[in-house]
């Protein structure tokens, strides 16, 4: 059963499924948001008239998926599909959309940065050279030092801030927190990347009771941060980790977007449940199509900033910026303070809608160099380690993913990671 979803016509098949839920799902925002968020103010609207020309774009945007029903799994082919489905959704929101920029250039700007960054990010795959892997022993004080290191990032943070509140009393306090430059990379580096990697490796070797302790350590960040975020890492890890039990690895990336989405979708129509439909359907999905849109319309009449957001270019590079994108963005929109994905920051913000694709494309690089030094790895391990960085990237740059979420020391523990290791556990290594 496994093997013929896995099939082209099967991971088609989901593909087609996914399209019309995440359509369902944006005309449902519209329809919901009454209820317990304004759409209208993130500028989110829905015409009837207009619906012929939205499934008309959302169809030919789709023949770009294809490269997802013949390319093999790697970590670009991921990244890919949450990345193209953020680029649906503002294709389908450009269609509506109030903003008064060029739209039709944006829209073709936008699938075609999809299309130019698929080709290397889910095409080139094959396995780098490698001239040094870590010995057994040294892998494990590493996974070791791991732990250590998220507990002692936790009990620093807790010095700056220790709370126990609830979800929806966070923002009264987190505004105020002000943490070192080096903890707040910290921070971000071990909740993203090192606690899902060391989690990844436990559960390759079956160590229940390490896994155990990395997902509590997630966890603590959440008194610490007080961010959402803290809360969905744990229960993402553990979601995809079950997926993967069951499936292939290009189906489970279909169903990790598919199954929240199409539940937040049900449970919103059934059982009025607002929770899940907002956290899944709106925050993790629309909200980033919505940035696109929202940037689009903000550096059509704004200089662009030709890469001076990127803090070690601006000595070099003129800048009219003298503040962080995010700030900028909210002071303009009152939207809070609004990151968005590389299409946004790195095409259009940097070089504009016209040139976007080609920012695009060496971003797909990037993730073509990631999946090299992961090429020879178990793909549900891939899955594993990388399942946060997904969500990153929906929200905030590559050069940000790279270096304040530890994307690049990612990169850098799958090639020094010991193969003979999944030989031992039982996990089958990718072709």
């Amino acid at each position: 059963m496994a093997g013929l979803v896995e099939s082209p016509g099967g991971i088609g098949v989901l593909i087609c499924l996914y399209i019309l839920t995440a359509c369902f799902s944006l005309r449902a925002v519209t329809t919901f948001s009454p209820h317990y968020f304004s759409a209208a103010a993130f500028h989110i609207f829905y015409d009837p008239a207009r619906v012929p020309m939205a499934a008309a774009v959302v169809a030919a945007f789709a023949l770009v998926g294809m490269i997802f029903m013949v390319a093999r799994f790697s970590f670009g082919y991921l990244v890919g599909f949450y990345l193209c489905s953020m680029i649906l959704g503002y294709l389908w929101l450009n269609c509506f959309s109030d903003f008064n920029y060029d739209h039709r250039l944006a829209g073709w700007s936008a699938a075609f940065s999809a299309a130019a960054f698929l080709v290397p990010a889910a095409l080139i795959v094959s396995p780098v050279g490698r001239a040094y892997e870590l010995p057994a022993r040294m892998f494990e004080h590493l996974l070791t030092l791991i732990l250590l290191l998220s507990l002692l990032t936790i009990t620093a943070g807790a010095v700056y801030n220790f709370r126990i509140v609830a979800i929806g009393d966070i923002y009264s306090y987190r505004d105020k927190l002000d943490f070192p430059t080096g903890l707040r990379y910290a921070i971000g580096i071990t909740s993203t990347t090192l606690l899902p990697f060391a989690f990844a490796c436990f559960v390759a070797r079956k160590n229940i009771w390490r896994a155990g302790a990395a997902l509590v350590l997630s966890l603590l960040f959440y008194p610490v941060t007080l961010t959402k975020f803290a809360i969905f890492t744990p229960v993402w890890l553990v979601f995809v980790a079950f997926l993967t039990r069951y499936f292939g690895s290009r189906t489970v990336v279909i169903l990790s977007l598919l199954l929240p989405m199409l539940a937040g979708l049900l449970t919103s129509i059934f059982v009025v449940l607002p929770t899940l439909f907002y956290t899944v359907n709106f925050r993790m999905m629309t909200v980033p199509s919505n940035a696109l849109d929202i940037y689009n319309d903000y550096f059509s009449r704004h200089e662009l900033t030709y890469f001076c957001q990127i803090g070690f270019l601006k000595s070099f590079v003129p800048c009219a910026y003298n503040e962080p994108l995010s700030i900028v963005m909210n002071r303009v929109y009152e939207l809070g303070y609004l990151n968005a994905s590389l299409f946004a920051t790195e095409g259009v913000a940097s070089v504009g809608p016209l040139f976007a694709p080609i920012a695009a494309f060496a971003c797909g690089l990037v993730f073509a160099f990631g999946n090299r030094l992961s090429a020879d790895l178990p793909p549900s391990f891939v899955l594993i380690s990388s399942a946060i960085l997904p969500q990153v990237l929906l929200n905030v740059p590559l050069s940000t993913a790279l270096l304040t979420h530890g994307a690049a020391l990612l990169f850098l523990l799958w090639y020094v990671t010991p193969r003979a290791m999944f030989s031992q556990s039982g996990v089958q290594p990718s072709s």
